[in-house]
């Protein structure tokens, strides 16, 4: 297992299907096993195919898609073919889509049929976008076409399953582009190379102590990073098996992970809290599961929920960026409120005065900051973005924007975040995306978006509070009815507050703390309350 462990993405694969190749190594919720060796086939034919595309060794590669047996196809067999794969969020619309198709400058896109319109409706911004493959549900002709693009179905493009196009990659070669939201601009692309989505796996499987016994229940869509890395490349690693599921559905989770005879799975803390707020049943301890990861694991539910579901819960941190550094050791009594301790051989911690960068007093709250041991196990940057990342890396250190202190035994405890970033049921909020958005409304004159606390530990609700232009009376129902149609789902506030002006610093920057810690007053009109519900408004203006 050892040499798994420092095998890159390739050669992992190819190493499965010689092995292994007629072990099952992933099924869909429902579907039909795929062993390992026809994984590999599968990505062998989209690798053959992207080379007869023309893509270059190196160049990134659009997947805009759900869990599926084609998308994890496509996700392997671009990295058989040396290309960087960019999975997007299926969320994106508007100017989100078109800023990762443009910051991308990817020339291929591979697309869920459904959401294809979404590409069209922005067409005429694209400048690089020159090839859209198509995932159909049946053999038959792509009914919606991109203009000015070669639009065709993913089967067409299909290459020979028999071998590998003769691309070999290294540790520093770009594996993945992820984007993650910022607070002050849009969305960055984290350019995270083979080495670095190497220990991210590495990390997971020895963290959560994972064997090819084990079945990781992978319903975190493949645009994040923990199910993708930790799931089902960690689970390479170890010769295990993945069930791949669309969504999480809490009334479903137990239910699906007894019938798939899951082992392992990761939750996101608002995730866990779902799963508890549950109606207490007799047989909840009576599942398959016996550990979860989760960033954070609720304290204040910790205990309660390991003992009612029979399920030890593994407390980590980290980002995109860095991987997941800090873990709740597997052989050490669970300390509630802690996300663990510092890989130390891999990592680099300091806790910093966020203004000065200087190293704060042992015990005492700070920036967290970190750097890698070995090389390339780090994100390279943002794509195009330079100043960005120089920012981020400011004094040879990466700046995490999180606030948290180091107690004497070493463990450490999240306190908050320095800057204004939203994160909303896992997912990092842009607030530039959603006020971009809003400015675009009208009667809108200027508006600040922030998180507010929600009913989840360490999670948020979007409170957007807007000026109104003179004269004007804003409707906030009707503005959170465009902004469905404007922004991702899960960018979509839940609160408004219309405010006469948007309180500012003397150089003339909104004082988002400030609307913070007023969060949601008398005054805030609730979308949750009056009953508006973003599904429909979403189905209804699409039908």
């Amino acid at each position: 297992m050892d040499a798994m462990l420092e095998a890159l993405l390739p050669d992992l694969l190819r190493a499965r299907a010689a092995e292994d190749g007629e072990r099952e190594f992933f099924r869909s919720v429902g579907g039909q096993p795929v062993t390992y060796a026809e994984a590999y086939g599968d990505a062998c034919a989209v690798a053959n195919g992207l080379v007869s595309l023309d893509v270059a060794h190196g160049e990134c590669v659009v997947i805009m898609a759900g869990n599926s047996s084609a998308s994890m196809a496509t996700w392997l067999g671009t990295s058989l073919a040396g290309a960087v794969e960019v999975a997007i969020n299926t969320g994106y619309r508007g100017h989100s889509l078109e800023h990762v198709l443009q910051n991308s400058q990817a020339r291929v896109m591979f697309i869920e049929e459904a959401l294809v319109a979404r590409v069209i409706e922005i067409r005429d911004s694209l400048t690089h976008l020159e090839i859209v493959v198509v995932y159909r549900d049946d053999d038959g002709p792509v009914n919606a076409v991109v203009p000015g693009t070669r639009t065709v179905a993913y089967q067409d493009i299909l290459g020979a399953r028999d071998h590998a196009p003769d691309r070999p990659v290294a540790p520093h070669d770009i594996a993945s582009v992820l984007y993650t939201s910022g607070t002050t601009g849009p969305a960055k692309g984290v350019m995270m190379p083979h080495g670095q989505v190497r220990l991210f796996s590495r990390l997971g499987v020895e963290g959560a102590r994972m064997t090819a016994d084990d079945v990781f229940y992978c319903f975190i869509p493949l645009f994040h990073v923990a199910g993708k890395f930790i799931g089902i490349m960690g689970s390479m690693m170890v010769a295990g098996r993945v069930v791949l599921d669309t969504q999480f559905e809490v009334d479903e989770f137990l239910t699906r992970a007894r019938e798939n005879a899951c082992t392992i799975a990761l939750l996101h803390g608002p995730l866990v809290e779902m799963l508890h707020q549950q109606p207490v049943r007799p047989d909840d301890a009576e599942n398959p599961i016996t550990r979860i990861m989760a960033s954070p694991f609720p304290a204040g539910i910790a205990l309660e929920f390991q003992e009612r579901f029979g399920i030890r819960g593994i407390e980590t941190w980290g980002m995109t960026e860095v991987t997941i550094p800090i873990w709740q050791p597997f052989d050490e009594p669970l300390r509630i409120g802690s996300c663990g301790r510092v890989r130390e051989e891999h990592f680099e911690l300091r806790i910093v005065d966020p203004d000065t960068d200087e190293e704060v007093a042992p015990g005492s709250t700070g920036e967290m900051v970190l750097r890698p041991r070995r090389p390339f196990t780090m994100m390279q940057g943002y794509l195009y973005m330079p100043d960005v990342t120089l920012s981020a890396w400011r004094n040879l250190w990466f700046h995490t924007g999180d606030l948290a202190y180091i107690a004497d035994d070493g463990y450490v405890y999240f306190v908050d975040r320095v800057k204004e970033r939203i994160r909303r049921r896992a997912e990092n909020i842009s607030s530039y995306e959603i006020e971009y958005a809003a400015l675009a409304h009208p009667g809108v004159a200027e508006c600040s978006a922030v998180g507010v606390p929600s009913e989840f530990e360490g999670d948020d609700d979007v409170l957007l509070c807007v000026v109104p232009l003179p004269g004007d009376t804003l409707d906030p129902e009707a503005l959170i009815a465009d902004l469905a149609l404007r922004l991702p789902h899960f960018m979509v506030p839940r609160y408004v507050r219309v405010l006469d002006q948007v309180p500012r610093t003397p150089n003339g920057k909104p004082q988002k703390v400030a609307l913070r810690s007023e969060g949601v007053t008398a005054d805030t009109w609730d979308r949750r309350a009056a009953g508006v519900s973003l599904r429909q408004l979403i189905t209804g203006a699409q039908s």
